[in-house]
């Protein structure tokens, strides 16, 4: 009788582990931390608007951003991180200001890998906004990727190459107004070229095409097409690992 109820026990615990699993969610959860270069435009609130290519799932954004911060100050302050365990998020986007120099690429990496950590064990993938440097030290371009490259290689996190986008964009078109008057800070064409890169990247699907799909934005059709292809371009050349 006991080997029978045993029998009937383990049978019954097979039939629960063999039944349907839940469905997985599809929508995709970002927290954005950094500063003026997320909160400009808002830039997360574009990336949501992208997500409306996607009717069969919803983008859902927040961010934690103050003027002027580093990694390092958001670590300290706080605020980041009680974020980052608030809510369940699909990625976690870090940026920082240019850090070019290799100081300022080291503290990069080293927060990097600290937020890295509370992403993780709260269940999400790091993600590395990289930006660009401002115009009057436009030769530090290539280093500027390289630090945000370095740091998202740091973490295996996802590489979200904003600042080779608008580099593109330059290329095919120098007329195209990307930088407001201090010639650092991004212009809707610019953010908007970020947020390409960013809900391509993320949901894996081309920025070609993207816009019109996402029911348009405030930007000439000629612009609009100039920063897809740069955001295709940028992708291409820092495909998601």
């Amino acid at each position: 009788m006991r080997t029978a109820l045993v029998t009937l026990l383990l049978s019954l615990a097979a039939s629960c582990a063999a039944g349907p699993e839940p469905a997985p969610d599809p929508d995709l959860r970002i927290l954005f931390i950094g500063n003026s270069l997320t909160s400009a435009n808002d830039l997360p609130g574009l990336v949501q608007r992208l997500g409306q290519s996607d009717p069969s799932r919803r983008v859902m954004v927040a961010s934690v951003a103050f003027g002027n911060y580093s990694l390092e100050d958001h670590w300290n302050r706080g605020d980041a991180r009680r974020a980052i365990d608030a809510a369940r998020w699909d990625l976690v986007v870090l940026q920082q200001g240019p850090s070019a120099l290799p100081e300022s690429r080291a503290l990069l990496i080293e927060y990097t890998l600290r937020f890295a950590g509370d992403i993780r064990r709260a269940g999400a993938r790091p993600a590395v906004y990289m930006v660009w440097p401002p115009l009057d030290r436009e030769a530090e371009w290539d280093a500027v990727t390289a630090s945000y490259a370095a740091a998202a290689d740091a973490v295996q996190g996802l590489l979200l190459p904003a600042g080779e986008a608008l580099r593109a964009a330059r290329r095919t078109n120098p007329d195209l107004p990307l930088f407001e008057g201090d010639g650092f800070h991004p212009t809707l064409a610019a953010s908007y070229a970020a947020a390409l890169v960013i809900y391509a990247q993320a949901a894996q699907v081309s920025p070609i095409g993207l816009t019109l799909e996402a029911g348009g934005v405030a930007l000439p059709t000629a612009e609009v097409t100039v920063l897809e292809a740069a955001a295709a371009d940028a992708l291409a050349r820092f495909p998601a690992r």
